[in-house]
C-alpha cells in the first residue's frame, strides 16, 4: 500500500476515528489513514482481519505488505488513487490477504475520503471485514446457478429433441433431428453414432462430423468389443469418464478417436419393449463426468430416440408394402401406340409437410384397341391408404377388360360402376375414360364425376373440353342411374389430350375452376415434347406440396403419313339426346374425312343419318352406329346402326305431299349394297359404300 510518510503538522482533529458499536457486532474492524502523516490507524477488529498483533504494526501502510500479496497491494493502491484523482467520495473492493499460517483468505475494504474545503483529501475512514464465507457462498451460489441453468438448456434440448423426433416419419428424419447442430450438439457433444441391430449385428446409419468415421465399424456383430455392442448386449447405459478408462475398455476403437480429443462418452442402447434396436454414442472433449441427473437425462433422450426410430421403422416397412402394392396396381409399362405419343406420371401425396409420402388410388391406364384405337383411363379411388390403393387395382383390371371386350365407352364405365358397387368396399371413385381413333383423330369420352379433360392443339392453345358427367363409379351404381353420357371431340394431328387427377388442379383457398385456368395457361406455356410436359407437371405439384395424390397421362396426336384402312368407330345415341345425335354425325363427318372417302361424304352422312333417324323413330331403344373401313378387292366404307326391335325395316312408296316414307330409298339409291341383320333381340341395318384407295399425304 502507498506510503505518504510522516508529518510534523499535528493530526486531524477528532484522529483516530472510533468505530461504532455496531461494526463490532458484526465483526468489522475500522480503520484512519491520514493523508498527511501517513499514519495508518486500526482498531483491534481490524488486527484480527489482518491477523496482525499489535505490537506487530508500526503504523505505516507499508507494513501490513506481509499480509497482503504485491499484485494485491498494487490493486489496491491503483484504486484508491483513482478515487482521489477522480474525486470520489468512496471506494470499495475485494481483496486476498495470506494469513499467519500461510492460507489466503477473502476480504472486504470500503473507505469514505474526507476533504477540506478546497477539494484537497485529507484522511480516509473506512471499514475492513473477513469476506472468506461471503465469497463461498456467493460462488457456490454461481456455481449452483451455473448447473441449473445448464440443467435447463439440457432438459430443453431433450424437450425440444422429442418434440422434433415426435413429426420423424422415417428412419433418415431421426437421423436428421439428430445431426441438426441446434439438436443434441448442445449438450455439449463433439460427435455422435448411431447403428440400429440388424440380424446379429449392428449396421452404422449416421455418425458425425465429417471425417470422424472409424473404418471398419460400418457393420460390426454384436459380440465384437465395440461399446455399441456391450450396451446392446448388456441393455444397459455405458459412461466413460476418461481418456484411459476408454483406451482400457475398447483398445480396439481407441487408437481410431485420438484425433478428436475425446475425454468422455456415453452409450446408450436403444430399447423397445425389452428388446434393443440399436445403439448411439454421445462423444465429448470439454467434459470428465457424468452427474447423476446428466445420466438420467441422456437415458430419457435414449428412450425418446429408441420410441422414434422403432415407430419410423414401422412407417417405412407399411410404406415399402403399401408402395409396393401401389406399383403392382399401376401398369408396369404403358404400351407404345402408333400415331400417338404417350407420357403418364405418378405422384404420392406428400403428408405433414416435406416428412413423408402416402399412397392413395390415383391411376392411369393406356389400352390398346382393335382397329387402332386406343383407350386412356384416369381414375381416383377415394382414400390414401393400402385398402385404396387395392380397389384401385382391381378396378383398372376389369376397365382395361370391359373396353377389351368391344363394348362401348357408356358401357364400359357402367359396368365398372357395377362393379365396384357389387365390391365388398365402402369406396367411391370418380373416373375419366377416352377412346380414341388416330387415324380419323375422332374421340368418345364419358365422365364419372372426374374433372374434364383438356386440349392443347398445334398451336399451343389449350382450352378445357366440357364433358358431361355421370355419377362417380360405385355410387351410380347404388342409386340406379348408370346413364353416362358420351361427348366427341376431335384431336387434330399434333394436338395434345390431357387426363389428369384433381390433385393437380386443386389448391387450398382456390375452386376448381380457377384451378382448371390456371392448369390451362400452364400447358399453353409447357414444352411441346409430352415426357417434358408431363415433368413440367410434376415439377410444380411437388413445389406445391399437398396431401392429394396426381396422376396425369398425356396423348399427342401425330400427323399420318397416310390415312389408315381398317378403322372402326362407335357411338352410343339414345333417344331424345340431341347431343348424342350431334356427336354421332360429327364422328361421321370426321371419319369419311379421315379415311379418303371425301368424294361420297354427303351421301355416306345423309344415309347414316336416315338409318339412326329410323331407329330412333320406330324403336323405343337406343342406337348404336358403328363405322369401320373393309379391305379387299375393293375398298368399302361400312355403317351399321342397331337397335332393339326385331321389327325389319319396309320400303314404302310415299305420296307426293308425304313427308316420311323415303328413307330406304334414299339408302338403296346412294349405297353400294345394304342389308337387314338379326343381332339378337333386334337388328342391324347395314350399308357399304366403295371408296378409293388412301393416297399418301
Amino acid at each position: 500500500m502507498a506510503d505518504r510518510g510522516a508529518s510534523a503538522r499535528s493530526l486531524p482533529d477528532g484522529w483516530p476515528a472510533h468505530p461504532e458499536p455496531i461494526l463490532a457486532l458484526n465483526r468489522m474492524g475500522s480503520f484512519d489513514w491520514d493523508l498527511d502523516t501517513g499514519l495508518f490507524h486500526m482498531d483491534a477488529q481490524a488486527h484480527e482481519v489482518f491477523d496482525v498483533r499489535p505490537d506487530e504494526f508500526d503504523g505505516r501502510p507499508e507494513s501490513l505488505g506481509v499480509r497482503v500479496p504485491p499484485g494485491e497491494g498494487r490493486r489496491l493502491d491503483a484504486l484508491v488513487a483513482r478515487a482521489i484523482k477522480d474525486g470520489s467520495e468512496n471506494y470499495g473492493t475485494y481483496f486476498r490477504l495470506r494469513c499467519r499460517d500461510g492460507t489466503l483468505r477473502w476480504t472486504h475494504t470500503q473507505g469514505y475520503i474526507r476533504r477540506d474545503e478546497t477539494g484537497r483529501p485529507r484522511r480516509i475512514v473506512g471499514i475492513v471485514r473477513d469476506a472468506t464465507s461471503e465469497l463461498d457462498e456467493l460462488a457456490t451460489r454461481r456455481d449452483e446457478a451455473a448447473l441449473d441453468d445448464a440443467r435447463r438448456r439440457q432438459t430443453s434440448v431433450v424437450q425440444l429433441a422429442t418434440a422434433a423426433l415426435a413429426h420423424a416419419r422415417t428412419v433418415q428424419d431421426v437421423i436428421d433431428v439428430l445431426k441438426d447442430t441446434h439438436g443434441l450438439t448442445h449438450l455439449g457433444a463433439t460427435s455422435l453414432v448411431m447403428g440400429l441391430v440388424e440380424a446379429g449385428r449392428i449396421r452404422l446409419v449416421a455418425e458425425g462430423p465429417e471425417g470422424s468415421f472409424v473404418p471398419g465399424t460400418r457393420v460390426t456383430r454384436i459380440d465384437e468389443p465395440y461399446p455399441m455392442g456391450e450396451v446392446v448386449r448388456t441393455l444397459s447405459p455405458r459412461f466413460i469418464e476418461s481418456p484411459e478408462e476408454f483406451a482400457a475398455g475398447y483398445p480396439v476403437l481407441w487408437p481410431h478417436l485420438t484425433d478428436l480429443d475425446i475425454t468422455a462418452a456415453a452409450y446408450l442402447p436403444l430399447i423397445v419393449q425389452a428388446r434393443p434396436i440399436g445403439a448411439m454414442g454421445l462423444l465429448y472433449s470439454d467434459r470428465r463426468t457424468f452427474t447423476a441427473e446428466d445420466r438420467n437425462i441422456l437415458l430419457a433422450l435414449g428412450s425418446s430416440i429408441a420410441q422414434s426410430l422403432q415407430r419410423a421403422m414401422f412407417y417405412e416397412q407399411e410404406m415399402d408394402i403399401a408402395q409396393g402394392l401401389q406399383q403392382a396396381m399401376l401398369p408396369r409399362t404403358i404400351p407404345s401406340v402408333p400415331g400417338a405419343d404417350v407420357a403418364v406420371r405418378y405422384r404420392a401425396a406428400t403428408v405433414g409437410g416435406s416428412l413423408g409420402r402416402d399412397i392413395g388410388g390415383d391411376w392411369y391406364d393406356l389400352i390398346p384397341l382393335p382397329g387402332g384405337r386406343v383407350g386412356a383411363v384416369i381414375g381416383d379411388v377415394q382414400g390414401h391408404d393400402t385398402h385404396a390403393a387395392a380397389v384401385m387395382g382391381q378396378l383398372r383390371i376389369v376397365l382395361r377388360a370391359y373396353a377389351a371386350e368391344g363394348h362401348t365407352p357408356a358401357t364400359v364405365m357402367a359396368r365398372a360402376s357395377v362393379f365396384l358397387h357389387e365390391l365388398d368396399t365402402d369406396r367411391f371413385a370418380t373416373c375419366l375414360y377416352a377412346e380414341a381413333d388416330l387415324a380419323t383423330g375422332v374421340v368418345q369420352a364419358v365422365r364419372a364425376g372426374h374433372i374434364d379433360p383438356l386440349v392443347r392443339d398445334a398451336d399451343g392453345t389449350c382450352r378445357r373440353v366440357p364433358v358431361p358427367g355421370g355419377l362417380p363409379l360405385g355410387l351410380s351404381a347404388e342409386f340406379g342411374s348408370l346413364d353416362y353420357p358420351v361427348a366427341t371431340l376431335e384431336l387434330d394431328p399434333g394436338a395434345t389430350l390431357l387426363l389428369c387427377t384433381d390433385g393437380l388442379v386443386e389448391q387450398p383457398g382456390t375452386d376448381l375452376d380457377d384451378g382448371m385456368r390456371a392448369l390451362a395457361a400452364l400447358v399453353a406455356a409447357g414444352p411441346e415434347d409430352v415426357r417434358a410436359l408431363a415433368d413440367r407437371f410434376i415439377e410444380v405439384a411437388e413445389d406445391r406440396g399437398g396431401d392429394d395424390d396426381v396422376a396425369l397421362l398425356l396423348l399427342r396426336r401425330r400427323g399420318l403419313r397416310a390415312p389408315r384402312s381398317g378403322g372402326r368407330l362407335q357411338q352410343h345415341v339414345a333417344p331424345g339426346d340431341p347431343e348424342a345425335l350431334t356427336g354421332a354425325r360429327h364422328m361421321i363427318r370426321a371419319a369419311v374425312h379421315t379415311w379418303g372417302a371425301r368424294d361420297r361424304a354427303d351421301e355416306i352422312e345423309l344415309v347414316a343419318d336416315e338409318l339412326i333417324t329410323n331407329a330412333l323413330m320406330h324403336t323405343e331403344g337406343a342406337a348404336v352406329v358403328t363405322l369401320r373401313v373393309l379391305t379387299g378387292a375393293e375398298r368399302r366404307l361400312r355403317v351399321e346402326v342397331e337397335d332393339s326391335s326385331s321389327a325389319l325395316p319396309r320400303r314404302r312408296e310415299a305420296g307426293e305431299s308425304g313427308v316420311s316414307g323415303r328413307g330406304l330409298l334414299l339408302v338403296d339409291l346412294l349405297t353400294d349394297v345394304w342389308g337387314v341383320e338379326a343381332r339378337g333381340g333386334g337388328k342391324c341395318v347395314w350399308c357399304e359404300f366403295a371408296v378409293p384407295g388412301p393416297s399418301a399425304g
